[in-house]
């Protein structure tokens, strides 16, 4: 039976019984447990297929035919190229399966050097980003008037005064910062006239805008108001980003956020400066990589250094 089972829950679905586990790399050091993606995971001898393949973080789940009862064992099959073959003989049961699979004694031929490690030092991640920035290219602003007379009852005629006792009229004015612009730190404000019979009854100027606009309730006299704003143009351009990943036990470890673009690890292997582009499907002369893709469209990578390669501190 394969070390490390757990305390675990007991899953049915429409009476089938549902597997779960997970397939972690074989050490004594608990900092090199990494988990393994791409496990091939089968049931042996079933009369129909049943077959899984690890994720990113080395899960697995495998749903069982209608007739299996729990208490009977089966025997699970885990296969990856870089490990021993697995065979564990499972009872079923509630319980979490934490499978533990040893890597190939011997390095790949054709893939690691011969002689001492190579040595890669000075690793980091860089990747493009694109960054906004706005740009004061000017300002605009435009006076109005809110023509009314003052003392005249409203009569439920509106618009009123907020108290529903006077008169009242509404003045608007609005601007355009034009193709590409915004405006931002816009401000109204009351110049002429009876200001204290006034009141803001829309805006739309606070929030950053191509365009913006407001409405001016007045209740008295003629008043004057002044709009004001300063113009932006928005513009994107690159910028490059560079991180330094975590090694922990031999696993890399790093992420990426969203708008990250053409990653790259940048090293020193064996004292030489080299660049390793990280595509989709990361390949490495020194490493196997694998990357997850979050609902957010961050992007975690975990890369475990080949045999015959050592991250130099």
């Amino acid at each position: 039976m394969a070390a490390g089972l757990v305390e675990t829950v007991w899953l049915h679905r429409a009476r089938h019984i549902v597997m779960e586990g997970a397939v972690l790399k074989q050490a004594s050091d608990v900092n090199k447990r990494s988990p393994i993606a791409d496990v091939q995971v089968s049931v042996q001898g079933s009369a129909v297929p049943i077959v899984a393949k690890t994720n990113f973080s080395g899960f697995f789940k495998l749903e069982l035919p209608l007739g299996v009862r729990a208490g009977e064992s089966v025997v699970l099959q885990f296969r990856h190229p870089d490990y021993r073959p697995l065979n564990a003989t499972e009872v079923i049961g509630p319980q979490l399966y934490l499978i533990s699979m040893m890597p190939l004694p011997t390095p790949n031929p054709n893939v690691a050097p011969a002689g001492p490690p190579v040595k890669i030092s000075n690793l980091r991640v860089r990747y493009t980003t694109q960054i906004q920035t706005d740009v004061n290219v000017g300002s605009e602003v435009t006076t109005f008037e809110v023509k009314n007379e003052a003392n005249i009852p409203c009569g439920g005629r509106k618009p009123c005064s907020p108290d529903g006792l006077w008169k009242a009229s509404i003045g608007t004015a609005s601007l355009d910062a034009g193709e590409s612009n915004v405006f931002e730190n816009a401000r109204v404000s009351c110049i002429a006239g009876p200001c204290p019979f006034t009141k803001i009854i829309k805006d739309n100027y606070s929030q950053t805008s191509r365009q913006i606009s407001v409405s001016v309730l007045d209740w008295s006299g003629t008043t004057t108001f002044l709009m004001q704003a300063e113009v932006f143009r928005r513009e994107i351009s690159n910028s490059v980003r560079e991180l330094y990943p975590v090694e922990f036990g031999d696993s890399i470890n790093f992420s990426l956020p969203p708008p990250a673009e053409g990653p790259s690890f940048e090293a020193e292997v064996n004292s030489v400066e080299t660049v390793f582009p990280l595509g989709p499907s990361p390949m490495l002369p020194w490493a196997n990589c694998n990357v997850q893709v979050a609902k957010s469209q961050s992007k975690s990578y975990r890369c475990e250094l080949k045999a015959g390669f050592a991250v130099a501190h």
